[in-house]
């Protein structure tokens, strides 16, 4: 028997391997039988030359296949099973040992499961065959085949993925002896990239001498790994490419990947480029900017995006991906294969920011998956400042956030830019094959400090010695080239020379570009520019078509057993559909879903609970009650409406505010033809996605002139529930509220709601918009509205009150305090008669003209804004001077709030109730004669007469 028949080289090693290497990690993590087994085995006690996994199945007697447990097969050696331990050993810790780190300083650790001894194989054993996969020889000559596969310029991590996965990458990886095969003609093009990469960082630290560019040097593999990708991607199909990093290499990414104009940049160092004339455009630094190209592959020409974003690190990764889906679902592409998502980390980043395990969190589920991004890290080994690894991370790799996932690594030497090469094919054919995530930790050196004015010799004295006697990755490989004859004698300088001319010329150097006016693979969104919150557009339905949807939202198919308390709302429903009774804030909103799918535009909504709806007001996705597959049991009647509908999507996100709103950010910025709304599951959650709001929806459009309609739906009210249920914080979006940048409202009723969603798609006006939605102002009967306010009517920014005339006292209010106030009044309307209530829907952009023509109608009367928040949160210090702006001669202004808090509400029901009161009697101040009160009513019958 050779050594090939062997227990080893199954599942059997893997089970037991996957238990050792968890207890290496973590003893605990393991059963104490096993712990004290392995405590024993590495501490010597019992220690013997046989590996773990050899000494198990002695014990043991038995092998693991499939979950059953079968016994081992009788006459196999202890050799034969060493030497398949030792084998699978490479496959699973030859990374570590891997010649991975082109610095030298902290040399390779030390592995014995990679060494013969440890499995206590002879010299006899060493001259035995071994037939597994793809290694055929002698046991000696296979472990030289083992080292060069597994401990070369490419640590490969797979163990970990299931079955077929690991197969599949086993199977090209020893079959290559861990490298590529590459031709004279590629590796020409790899030379040829790495040094335009080298080129551009010293022509512009020649030319710019101390200026900030994060400049890629020792990372130079960069530019030729990003290249190899896109040109294998068109083979593959991919006819869009999305990327997304942060600022280290993003210049160098504009001109050699995206083909930006060397003089174009060289205007932005000189101070030359100006975005634009207008006022409101505030532009951003260079390294932060964004840009979008076409260039041709083997495969056709292929858009590519470069993602604008902010030195928020890791935030761009979750919008990248929102972007993708967003162009997969317009293509239509099922198979998430068109268009390919690749994200750019820094070493230290992707270890320390949790968005980055928000986001690959959300990588296979059904609402967010794209089928997988390349995920490259660039690993200088510094970070920012620290170079010792036991102040960067808890983990052996800053990538080990990839396993939870399930996502390969291939760690590779930044020196070998073929190498390098080869973890781009072997990524790309993973993607597109499996439909997952893959990370390249291409592992380098920064020539620089954290930017070009830093000093890093101050921190790091060691790693920097080393680095200054480094020649160069450009330098190394074109020797190599032209030892092998692939490039002729000094062929290397003239590259340099050659390159060098390609910038003093100013012209593009990417040979690939298209040069498309408009490309014909981008969205067009030249019909969403210069529009203007003013402008007026139809949102009413005819009363026939909102029956016909209404009836067919609330249908269920034959044998769906819903919910009976659901049932009653679906009834309910379908009798507010024929309008026989008003319809209330659920049915509005549905309504407004369902007429925009009906005209062909796009809903998706996501939130925590946007299916049911937090407090239970929406039921858009449906449960069978006799379901017996939980994978099977939904129905969506909004994607039931009609045959030739909008796109639909409803989904319960995962647990994330951060991530999750990124991705729907990044979706609006790719479809303008959508309803596109994150819902808070309570308003305040959004406060885990302040980067979000800050740096993309408030200042998106003003620093990158990149426009999105994403809608936040955000429940706000106070009812008594807490400080972390109540507010959703309006004043932070009021105070971000500036040059017309998004739109804040308080709706009021489901009419209103019902307009204004459809007029957020309707009106070519692409602006975040900001949504506080209620809580128990859902089954309000005062926020109902009967079904002609649907098929007429429009969003009313401010709405007044017909039933006084010249009021004595105006109170100016938003949200459900309006109704509580309509409610106080009307309790004891005798003695606050006189008393007029406004409601202002929209915040901002302030509609001062409309609240103006309403306040006129009230002269010399006192005016009163009313708020449930702290005086120092809510509407009032943000509003009171447009509020001032806009009185009538003889008008003052006061306010009603709660007393200023540190807290956003109180806590105890009873103080809340208490505090709730006080604000609606300050509101509605002093009682009024009954005189006033017969003038009142005489006032508002003419008025009536009058029409």
């Amino acid at each position: 028997m050779t050594l090939s028949q062997t227990i080893m080289s199954g599942g059997n090693a893997a089970f037991i391997e996957g238990l050792y290497e968890a207890y290496l990690a973590d003893p605990q993590s393991v059963d104490a039988e096993w712990r004290v087994y392995f405590d024993q085995l590495r501490g010597g006690a019992t220690e013997t030359a046989h590996s773990p996994v050899q000494r198990a199945f002695y014990e043991l007697g038995t092998q693991r296949r499939g979950g059953a447990v079968v016994p081992v097969p009788q006459g196999v050696s202890g050799a034969a099973q060493a030497a398949g331990a030792l084998i699978t050993a490479f496959r699973v810790y030859g990374h570590i040992s891997a010649h991975t780190n082109p610095l030298k300083m902290r040399g390779l650790p030390v592995v014995p499961e990679l060494t013969p001894e440890y499995y206590g194989l002879s010299a006899a054993d060493l001259n035995e065959t071994v037939r597994d996969g793809a290694f055929d020889a002698p046991l000696k000559q296979v472990i030289t085949q083992l080292h060069e596969t597994y401990c070369g310029a490419i640590g490969f991590e797979f163990n970990y993925l299931p079955s077929n996965e690991r197969a599949w990458f086993q199977e090209r990886v020893e079959a290559g002896r861990g490298r590529g095969n590459y031709s004279a003609e590629e590796r020409r093009r790899l030379m040829v990239k790495l040094n335009a990469a080298e080129g551009l960082e010293l022509y512009l630290k020649n030319r710019y001498p101390g200026v900030k560019r994060f400049g890629l040097e020792g990372g130079e593999s960069f530019i030729p790994l990003v290249d190899r990708i896109i040109q294998q991607a068109g083979r593959h199909g991919v006819k869009e490419t999305v990327l997304g990093m942060a600022h280290r290499g993003r210049l160098n990414m504009l001109v050699n990947i995206f083909g930006k104009k060397p003089s174009a940049l060289f205007d932005e160092f000189d101070g030359k480029k100006k975005i634009s004339d207008n006022p409101d455009v505030a532009g951003d630094v260079k390294y932060h900017m964004g840009y979008s190209s076409d260039v041709r592959t083997p495969g056709g020409p292929m858009h590519l995006a470069l993602a604008f974003n902010p030195s928020h690190l890791e935030i761009v990764s979750p919008v990248v991906h929102g972007s993708v889906r967003a162009r997969q679902d317009r293509r239509g592409d099922a198979e998430r294969k068109t268009v390919l998502p690749i994200t750019i980390h820094g070493d230290a980043a992707v270890s320390g920011q949790g968005v980055v395990m928000e986001t690959l969190n959300l990588s296979r589920l059904r609402g967010f998956s794209t089928g997988g991004a390349v995920r490259i890290v660039i690993n200088n080994q510094v970070g920012f400042t620290i170079s010792d690894p036991r102040d960067t991370r808890s983990s052996r790799y800053c990538t080990d956030v990839a396993k939870i996932a399930n996502a390969p690594v291939l760690h590779v030497n930044g020196d070998d830019p073929e190498a390098v090469a080869y973890c781009g094919d072997l990524a790309l054919e993973y993607r597109q094959t499996f439909g997952k995530d893959v990370f390249i930790d291409l592992i380098c050196f920064r020539r620089n400090g954290h930017n070009e004015g830093d000093e890093p010799r101050m921190t790091q004295p060691i790693m920097y010695r080393e680095i200054d006697t480094h020649p160069g990755t450009r330098a190394l490989y074109a020797k190599k080239l032209e030892e092998a004859g692939v490039l002729s004698a000094g062929e290397g300088d003239a590259l340099v020379n050659h390159f060098r001319d390609l910038l003093d010329a100013g012209n593009e150097v990417v040979e690939e570009m298209e040069n498309l006016e408009q490309s014909k693979l981008a969205v067009d969104w030249s019909e969403y520019l210069h529009t203007n919150w003013k402008d007026e557009v139809s949102t009413a339905v005819p009363q026939a078509k909102l029956t016909e949807l209404g009836l067919a939202l609330n249908e269920v198919p034959e044998g769906f057993v819903v919910h009976r308390t659901v049932q009653r709302v679906l009834n309910s429903r379908k009798a507010m559909s024929r309008g026989e009774q008003p319809l209330d804030w659920g049915m509005g909103e549905m309504l407004a879903y369902a007429t925009l799918l009906d005209e062909g535009y796009g809903v998706r909504l996501v939130g925590q609970d946007s299916g049911r709806g937090t407090f239970v007001h929406r039921h858009a996705v449906l449960h069978d009650q006799q379901a017996t597959d939980p994978m099977h049991g939904d129905y969506l009647g909004l994607a039931h409406i009609g045959p030739h509908q909008g796109r639909v999507e409803v989904i319960d996100s995962t647990l994330s505010e951060e991530a999750v709103m990124a991705f729907e950010y990044g979706y609006s910025t790719s479809e303008p033809k959508a309803l596109v709304a994150w819902e808070g599951q309570f308003g305040d959650f959004a406060n885990g996605a302040q980067a979000v709001i800050d740096q993309f929806l408030s200042a998106g459009e003003s620093k990158w002139q990149r426009l999105s309609g994403l809608t936040l739906l955000l429940p706000h009210g106070y009812e008594g529930a807490g400080p972390e249920h109540s507010s959703a914080r309006l004043e932070r979006y009021l105070q971000l509220c500036a040059q017309k940048n998004m739109q804040v409202v308080v709706p009021s009723s489901a009419a209103q709601m019902f307009h204004l969603l459809r007029r957020q798609v309707l009106r070519p006006y692409r602006k975040p918009l900001i949504v506080m939605t209620p809580k128990s102002l859902l089954r309000n009967k005062q926020a109902m509205n009967p079904l002609e306010d649907f098929t007429g009517g429009r969003f009313h920014e401010v709405i007044g009150d017909d039933t006084v005339q010249k009021a004595r006292r105006v109170i100016v209010s938003s949200g459900k305090l309006h109704w509580e106030l309509v409610e106080a009044r009307n309790a004891d309307v005798e003695g606050y008669a006189g008393t007029a209530l406004i409601r202002l829907e929209q915040l901002y952009p302030f509609p001062a003209a409309a609240l103006s023509a309403e306040l006129a109608k009230h002269p010399g009367a006192q005016v009163v804004w009313a708020q449930e928040e702290p005086e120092n949160q809510g509407a009032w210090l943000m509003i009171w001077e447009d509020l001032e702006a806009n009185l009538a001669p003889g008008q003052v202004l006061l306010h009603a709030s709660r007393a200023r808090s540190a807290s956003t509400a109180a806590g105890y029901a009873s103080v809340h109730a208490l505090e709730q009161a006080a604000v609606i009697a300050a509101a509605l101040g002093e009682k009024v004669s009954r005189e006033v009160v017969q003038e009142q009513k005489e006032l508002a019958q003419e008025a009536k007469a009058q029409g």
